[in-house]
């Protein structure tokens, strides 16, 4: 590819829309350009690199015996109804109607309409395990999109689905699929590591995220450098104290106190000398149409998808003021669920046993002490509801937990039975009888992957991208570009050459300053740059540098095997 043949519009300010270095980085090289928020057109050299992580992706799923389909991106509402999700999803669909008023979804994932094809093409165990993958657009409803390819209501994703005949047997797959991860992204020139995480609306037993640390990532990871354990923020647990400590009045009977004008758990302490830990910070949610209380100690917080995963839904908000004054008859600041029988009561499990506790009396302006969970609260369930922090003790060896911001480019979920029972993907077994197909479901976020490459590999200059998905491997650049000059025939003579060894080769053919060309080079990030000037040429020599390296005189006759033999160094 010839540079002036190419649309690469370079920007020297970063666009005030751009929050982190990568968007920015995508923006300045001229690799993307938004059209509105939350979609982008792809120019030529981010599809070339697009196109190159796509490949990758390919090439590792084909390796791990996967089955490439390509499945509609326009999906019936009814097998969203059949599967469950109709109503859980709302919030991330993009909804049209045809013609005939006919409503459709633009889709966000495709477990239903896999498993809608299983359903209707295996029919017994001999024909499992199946592990079908597509690379296909997807749409997410956004409410804020941000951070260019990180968070955009239409994006590439790699997603694949298993389906075996014992629970066995998928545990297979799903390592397969974990090891095709790992491979893809080393492939990539990423530095990323799996993390337990939280299956969410996806349903399921367990799954892992794959994520790269950034300062910028939405994500957190909880980890403990003692044992290797790793977890989103969402799923991760430690050792906490299982009851506040015993008070001296742990025994005494509830009393009321007044509190006026504590509202919160820190007013509380300061104002009347409750340290937040013998607090019970009580919460009111709005579950499908019916509200419950949520019980966490004053010095934690809530996690909210622990608290999806104990309710098994995800259909619930905070209650608003009126709400809640009208189920307890007090409002935010002096709520508790002391003698509260009308409303379910869901509490973390560190509140077990707990004993001299202060919470809201469901009076304005008053609390209770001396309040023992066992004795005085009616719990509806227990559960892990807690968000694990820094510096608390590791639950698998008690070493500190640290947390890091990163960014999730994949997630492999062990899905279980729970599409295949509602949409009927049964298979008959080695008796003849029928049962459902154990689903894994893998996702690789394939526009995502391609920025935090950009997030992970850059400097002050610009991108540095790793060999194996650069948009070319090699800009050459003749100083002058005068035709027939000495310069621009040995220029056209590297690139066949290089071209013809199947090496990805632009020709920066541009009639401008040295100066300029570099940086530009320097600012996409091409591996690999062989300048060739009057001055080094009439030495017989050019010059070649490695993206981030120092500049190197090499005789100019063996330009072409020193560059061969470089990227394939690299690559092996």
């Amino acid at each position: 590819m010839r540079w002036s043949n190419c649309l690469i519009p370079t920007l020297k300010e970063s666009p005030a829309e751009a929050e982190i270095v990568s968007h920015r980085l995508l923006l300045r090289a001229g690799l993307i350009r938004k059209l509105t928020g939350g979609l982008y057109i792809f120019l030529p050299l981010g599809l070339r690199a697009l196109r190159k992580v796509e490949n990758i992706v390919r090439e590792e799923m084909n390796r791990s015996g996967a089955l490439e389909v390509l499945m509609p991106a326009l999906q019936p509402p009814e097998i969203w109804e059949q599967s469950g999700r109709y109503a859980t999803a709302q919030d991330v669909f993009f909804k049209v109607k045809d013609r005939a008023r006919k409503e459709w979804i633009l889709g966000p994932t495709h477990e239903e309409v896999i498993t809608t094809l299983v359903a209707g093409e295996l029919s017994s165990y001999r024909q499992l395990p199946k592990n079908f993958y597509q690379i296909q657009t997807k749409f997410r409803d956004e409410i804020r999109p941000r951070f260019g390819l990180m968070r955009a209501k239409e994006f590439i994703m790699k997603d694949a689905y298993s389906f075996d005949s014992s629970d066995e047997a998928s545990q297979i797959s799903y390592k397969k699929m974990y090891d095709a991860y790992s491979r893809i992204f080393a492939r990539c020139g990423l530095k990323a590591f799996a993390v337990e995480a939280d299956t969410g609306v996806m349903g399921g037993k367990f799954s892992h995220e794959f994520m790269v640390p950034a300062e910028t990532g939405e994500n957190e990871v909880v980890y403990c450098e003692a044992c290797g354990y790793a977890a989103n923020i969402e799923k991760a647990t430690s050792q906490s104290a299982l009851h506040a400590p015993l008070s001296a009045d742990a025994a005494k009977s509830v009393e009321k106190f007044l509190t006026p004008g504590a509202l919160t758990i820190d007013q509380l302490s300061k104002n009347h000398q409750v340290p937040a830990h013998l607090q019970i910070k009580t919460l009111v949610y709005v579950v499908e149409d019916k509200p419950v209380l949520i019980l966490v100690r004053g010095d934690h917080q809530l996690n909210e998808a622990k608290l999806t995963g104990l309710l098994g839904t995800a259909s619930f908000r905070q209650a608003n003021a009126e709400e809640i004054f009208a189920h307890l008859n007090a409002h935010p600041g002096s709520l508790g669920a002391v003698g509260v029988k009308t409303l379910s009561v869901y509490a973390d499990e560190v509140l077990q046993r707990s004993v001299g506790m202060t919470t809201g009396a469901n009076e304005d302006g008053v609390h209770l002490r001396n309040v023992e969970i066992g004795r005085d609260i009616q719990v509806t369930r227990w559960g892990d509801l807690r968000t694990a922090q820094a510096g608390e003790n590791c639950s698998k060896c008690g070493g500190p937990l640290k947390i890091q911001r990163a960014i999730e480019v994949g997630h492999v979920f062990k899905l279980g039975t729970k599409y295949s029972e509602s949409l009927k993907a049964l298979f008959l077994d080695e008796k003849g009888q029928q049962q459902p197909a154990i689903m894994g479901c893998y996702g690789i976020g394939v526009t995502r992957t391609l920025q935090a490459i950009i997030e992970q590999s850059n400097d002050k200059d610009g991108i540095v991208w790793p060999m194996n998905v650069a948009p070319y491997t090699v800009c050459l650049t003749p100083l002058t570009v005068t035709p027939g000059s000495a310069v621009m025939e040995l220029a056209e003579k590297i690139y066949a050459e290089l071209t013809e060894k199947g090496i990805d080769v632009i020709m920066d053919d541009r009639d401008e300053r040295p100066g300029f060309k570099f940086k530009d080079s320097e600012l996409i990030g091409f591996p690999v740059r062989l300048a060739i000037g009057e001055k080094s040429l009439a030495k017989g020599e050019v010059e070649l540098k490695l993206r981030g390296g120092i500049l190197t005189p090499i005789p100019a006759d063996k330009a072409v095997e020193e560059i061969v033999s470089l990227i394939q160094s690299k690559r092996s």
